[in-house]
C-alpha cells in the first residue's frame, strides 16, 4: 500500500494531525494506521469518560519538558474553537476545564472521525509497526499484517501511559535506534507510590487539603485539592499535578500534606484543648471525630500519639496536643516510586526538542514529523494535555503536508 502521508497513531494528536494534513494538501492520500482494532481507544477514557478537552487558562506553567509548548499552542486555535468547526458545542467549569455538552468523549471521538470519513482518510486498524525503513520520500513501515510505503509519516503513538490502550511505548524504543534523544521517561499525573506502613489503615480515605513536595529541606511545589489515599499510594488530582518531579528527584522526594488548611496549628491546638475538656471521659478514639473521617481519625492518633485508644481523652498532654496539630498541618509521606503505567495518564518524557525543529519536524530525517504525548511535553491535569495533542497535530499535519510541495 502506497500513501503520501501515514499517520502512525490514531488517538487524539493522530486524528488531529490526519485532518490537518488532508485540509492542507486535499489531493494527497492520508492514512492513520493503528495498532489497535480502533482509533481513539484511550480518547475515549480521558476525564473518567468526559472527556476533558482543554482548558480556557493555558500558561507554560501547566507544562514540563523541553518542548516550547506554548510557541505551538499559541498559534493555533482553542479546543473550543476547533472543536466548533467540528460541530461540538462545548461548555467549561468553573476552572476552565472544557468538555463536550453532551459529557460523553464519544460525541468528540465521533466528530473526529466523521471528518476524517468526509476528507477521505483512510484508517488501517490492527497494524504495529515494528520497523521503520527507509527515508525522506519513501519510509517503509513493516507490521506483521503488511506494509505501508509513505512519502511523509506524523508519529503520533504517546508514549507509555495507558497500556491497555495501546500506548507501550514500542515506538520511542523504534525512535532511539534511529539514533533520536529521548528524555528520561516516567509516569506523570499519576498516584506516588509510598511506603505501605505509613498509609496503613487509609485506603479509601478522601481528604481536601493541600499536599507540598519536598526535596532536601526545599519547598518544589504545592497543590490545593482531594488527597486519595490507597494501600500503597497517594493520589488525586493535586497529587497528580506534582508527580512530575519524580522524574528529577527520585530518591529524594517527599509529601508533606496539610489536612486542614484554613486553620492554623495554634488553632487546631486550642480546638483540640477545648475537644479534651469536652470528651475528657471518652477514649483517646474519639479525640478526632468531627474533623476527620473514622479511619483517617484513628490513623493519626496511632501514629501520633503512640497510646492505646482505650486510654481516656484526659490523659493527653499539651506536648501530644502540640505534635497532634503539627502533623494534621504537614504530614509527611516518603515517596518510593510513581505509579504503574497503566495508572498514569501521560507520560513524563519523550523525543527531546533537540531531535525537532518548530514546525514539528525531525531535525536529523526530512520527511519525519511528530505530535503529541511521543514528544518531551506533558502538562498538569485540567485539559492540558489534551490541548497540546490537538495544538501539535494540527501543526505537524500542516506542515508535514507542506512540504509535499516543498514548503
Amino acid at each position: 500500500m502506497n500513501t503520501d502521508i501515514a499517520v502512525i497513531g490514531g488517538g487524539a494528536s493522530g486524528l488531529a494531525a490526519a485532518i490537518s494534513a488532508k485540509e492542507t494538501a486535499p489531493e494527497s492520500r492520508v492514512i492513520i494506521c493503528e495498532r489497535m482494532d480502533r482509533v481513539g481507544k484511550k480518547l475515549l477514557a480521558t476525564g473518567n469518560g468526559r472527556c476533558n478537552l482543554g482548558n480556557r487558562n493555558i500558561s507554560s506553567a501547566m507544562y514540563h519538558g523541553s518542548v516550547d509548548v506554548m510557541k505551538i499552542i499559541g498559534a493555533t486555535c482553542s479546543a473550543a474553537e476547533y472543536f466548533s468547526r467540528l460541530g461540538v458545542i462545548c461548555v467549561s467549569d468553573s476552572e476552565g476545564r472544557m468538555y463536550p455538552n453532551s459529557n460523553s468523549a464519544a460525541t468528540v471521538l465521533n466528530a473526529l472521525r466523521l471528518r476524517c470519513s468526509e476528507l477521505e482518510i483512510e484508517e488501517v486498524c490492527s497494524f504495529e509497526i515494528t520497523e521503520i525503513k527507509g527515508t525522506s520520500g519513501k519510509f517503509e513501515l513493516i507490521s506483521e499484517n503488511g506494509r505501508i510505503t509513505a512519502k511523509r509519516i506524523i508519529i503520533c503513538t504517546g508514549g507509555y501511559a495507558g497500556p491497555q490502550y495501546g500506548t507501550d511505548g514500542k515506538m520511542l524504543g523504534l525512535l532511539r535506534k534511529r539514533g533520536y534523544r529521548v528524555a528520561k521517561i516516567t509516569p506523570a499525573d499519576a498516584p506516588l507510590r509510598v511506603a505501605p506502613d505509613s498509609v496503613k489503615g487509609l485506603k479509601g480515605v478522601r481528604v481536601k487539603g493541600v499536599v507540598t513536595a519536598v526535596s532536601d529541606g526545599r519547598k518544589l511545589a504545592s497543590e490545593k485539592g482531594e488527597i486519595q489515599f490507597t494501600e500503597n499510594s497517594v493520589a488525586g488530582i493535586c497529587v497528580f499535578n506534582l508527580s512530575h518531579l519524580f522524574s528529577k528527584y527520585e530518591g529524594k522526594l517527599s509529601l508533606f500534606a496539610d489536612l486542614l488548611p484554613d486553620m492554623t496549628e495554634e488553632e487546631i491546638i486550642h480546638y483540640l484543648k477545648g475537644i479534651r475538656k469536652l470528651r475528657s471521659s471518652h477514649q483517646t478514639e474519639e479525640l478526632l471525630t468531627g474533623m476527620f473521617t473514622k479511619n483517617l481519625a484513628i490513623y493519626l492518633v496511632k501514629r501520633i500519639l503512640n497510646r492505646p485508644l482505650t486510654d481516656l481523652i484526659s490523659k493527653i498532654s499539651d506536648n501530644e496536643i502540640r505534635s497532634l496539630a503539627e502533623a494534621i498541618k504537614c504530614l509527611e509521606f516518603k515517596v518510593t516510586g510513581c505509579s504503574s503505567w497503566q495508572n498514569s495518564q501521560v507520560t513524563s518524557g519523550g523525543i527531546h526538542a533537540d531531535s525537532i525543529d518548530k514546525k514539528l519536524c525531525s531535525a536529523t530525517e526530512k520527511g519525519v514529523y511528530f505530535a503529541g504525548e511521543v514528544l518531551d511535553a506533558d502538562g498538569i491535569c485540567g485539559g492540558y494535555n489534551l490541548q497540546w495533542a490537538w495544538s501539535s497535530g494540527i501543526t505537524a499535519g500542516r506542515n508535514c503536508a507542506l512540504s509535499l510541495n516543498g514548503g
